[in-house]
């Protein structure tokens, strides 16, 4: 009878176990330009998103939307919302959104539209913010522009008119901003293009965006 009495005890705890909801696992989603796609980076496995998820773990998803040369400007030259990376992360339905962009921004043939530039971060937000009106979106400054630049990226507009306008978008509408851009000050020897960094460079924004995402929710 106590056997029979514990195989049944047994049986039941077992259903009960396979019967609770699997854990939830959070979506993350890295939007971006080359940073973010891994540009400057010898080895894939030093991508920031890529060392993210590593940091993060095993209850975390995290994809790489990052599209080299894009701008948040929708007036720019090549402008992010137009990229099928976009549509696909609307579609991953993220629970986080790290938005790092506007490094291209600062191109003169970009810049020159530079008032659309805030109205184009808001609607990039909103659009997250529709495919999950529960996630959680952080914006990034652009990382810093070394010496003389490269490619048209200028560190005259990345620092004194750019991050403003992130920062102050951020502030509108309620965001957390990670700031790359002094994470990553002084240390030019993690940038050999003035542009893009280096694998201990996309460690440095791994590590940075860690420890925002890590922190408690309020």
């Amino acid at each position: 009878m106590k056997r029979t009495a514990f195989i049944t005890l047994l049986v039941a705890a077992t259903v009960a176990a396979f019967a609770q909801p699997a854990h939830a696992i959070t979506k993350v989603a890295c939007v971006g330009d080359s940073i973010t796609a891994g540009a400057g980076v010898k080895d894939p496995a030093k991508r920031y998103p890529t060392q993210l998820g590593g940091l993060l773990g095993k209850d975390y998803e995290v994809k790489n939307f990052g599209v080299s040369g894009s701008t948040m400007l929708d007036q720019g030259d090549k402008p992010y919302k137009k990229e099928k990376a976009f549509t696909q992360a609307l579609e991953f339905k993220p629970d986080i959104v790290i938005i790092k962009l506007g490094t291209n921004d600062s191109k003169p043939q970009n810049w020159a539209k530079k008032e659309g530039f805030a109205a184009s971060t808001k609607s990039l937000v909103e659009a997250f913010q529709k495919a999950n009106p529960k996630a959680k979106i952080y914006l990034c400054t652009p990382a810093p522009v070394i010496s003389s630049g490269n490619f048209g990226i200028r560190e005259e507009i990345v620092k004194p008119e750019i991050i403003p306008l992130v920062k102050q978008v951020a502030s509108e509408m309620k965001l957390d901003v990670i700031d790359i851009y002094s994470a990553l000050a002084g240390k030019d020897a993690l940038l050999p293009d003035n542009v893009h960094p280096n694998d201990e460079g996309a460690t440095v924004i791994a590590k940075t965006v860690y420890d925002a995402v890590s922190k408690p929710r309020s």
